[in-house]
């Protein structure tokens, strides 16, 4: 008797995914926590995405093809260990993960059941890759990146030592208030100006960090033992049972309350280490409106330093 089709686990399909997964039991505690850049498990359903014009989308492993609505995608397909067959949506493209024992056929039923979704996750990558493109920083003097949610200006300025941000409070509504003195020459190269830059952005991340763990974990009552910055590409915090919390220093780039989000977000683990209901109960205790942040990380582009 053939196996009957494997079904699709929705729980692999983003984590930006809106439908609301089945339930299931909750989670072990382990010994590590993380706040991964987007993660944002209780989201209300998403609107229906406007239609796309035709289009190709392509993983650079791609190799299988499918025709989903009027658009081609090809897919990078993974047999692996597992009983479902899991889609994940990334930066490259679609990458599909099925049993080993599950047909082609079975495999492009499932695609094209969730068509909707895969398509409306390609358009969301796509349109963040042209972010991403535009939020390319060229390093010379009137470059500009965002610190703290506002935008600073860099000058090139030999006379400055190191770097010093002065404020405008005189600016025009709409003009940035805030310049960089770099203490650097006209000459500089573009990847030293990115250096003395990135250099000043990690000292002032420690700084606030320090400050707003402070402020948080008083009002938790709970104890860091240990703070330390951190450069990961898939996650902006965690926390391990022993107190100490690692904090992405990029974080310094989002305003203030989106800090104070992942900064809380890490402490509540020292409490309850699971994202379980009186997990969000201990952030909601101090951030009653911290899902508003808590999209910020998900929609928001940095600038690309390179």
């Amino acid at each position: 008797m053939p196996r009957p089709a494997a079904p699709v686990d929705a729980t692999q399909l983003s984590l930006f995914d809106a439908t609301t997964p089945a339930a299931t039991p909750p989670a072990a505690s382990t010994p590590t926590r993380g706040t991964p850049p987007p993660a944002a498990p209780h989201e209300a359903p998403a609107a229906t995405p406007p239609a796309l014009a035709p289009a190709v989308f392509r993983h650079p492993q791609a190799d299988r093809e499918i025709h989903l609505r009027q658009h081609v995608v090809g897919y990078a397909l993974r047999r692996a260990r597992r009983r479902s067959i899991g889609f994940i949506v990334g930066a490259d493209g679609l990458a599909v993960s099925a049993p080993r024992w599950v047909g082609i056929v079975d495999i492009e039923a499932a695609l094209r059941e969730k068509a909707d979704w895969i398509l409306r996750k390609l358009g969301e990558q796509q349109q963040r890759a042209q972010r991403q493109l535009a939020a390319k920083v060229v390093w010379r003097d009137g470059a500009n990146f965002p610190f703290l949610g506002e935008t600073v200006i860099v000058v090139l300025d030999a006379r400055a030592t190191g770097a010093i941000l002065n404020s405008d409070a005189q600016a025009l509504p709409g003009v940035p208030r805030l310049t960089l003195h770099v203490g650097l020459p006209q000459t500089a190269s573009p990847e030293q100006i990115r250096d003395a830059v990135q250099s000043w952005l990690q000292r002032q991340a420690r700084r606030i960090f320090e400050e707003r763990v402070a402020h948080f974990a008083a009002r938790l009552s709970v104890r860091c033992t240990r703070l330390a910055l951190s450069s990961a590409q898939t996650r902006w915090g965690s926390a391990s049972a022993d107190g100490s919390i690692r904090l992405n220093w990029r974080l310094i780039h989002f305003a203030l309350t989106t800090i104070d989000y992942v900064v809380t977000h890490e402490l509540a683990h020292l409490r309850e280490m699971n994202h379980s209901p009186r997990f969000w109960d201990v952030v909601r205790s101090v951030l009653p409106d911290y899902e508003r942040a808590r999209g910020t990380l998900k929609d928001d582009v940095l600038p690309v330093f390179e």
